[in-house]
């Protein structure tokens, strides 16, 4: 898998279901996952930006997008 925020999977369709079925699914996964252990020296924001991002660490700092996470493409 790359290192993307968004991951994507296509579920089991059933041929008795009634509704339409979504292709392809996806979901947000944290910055902190492809990180491992911390290095030394990471640049940091601001205080008051941080404060506003939730994060001290640019590396740690992942935009939330407002979309529904059900099967919407990116691409």
């Amino acid at each position: 898998m790359s290192n993307t925020y968004t991951k994507y999977y296509y579920p089991y369709i059933s041929p008795f279901d009634p509704c339409k079925p979504i292709i392809r699914k996806s979901y947000p996964t944290p910055p902190q996952m492809y990180l491992g252990f911390q290095p030394p020296n990471l640049p940091q924001f601001e205080i008051k930006e941080a404060l506003y991002r939730g994060t001290l660490w640019p590396a740690l700092y992942s935009k939330y997008d407002k979309k529904d996470y059900r099967g919407e493409y990116d691409e």
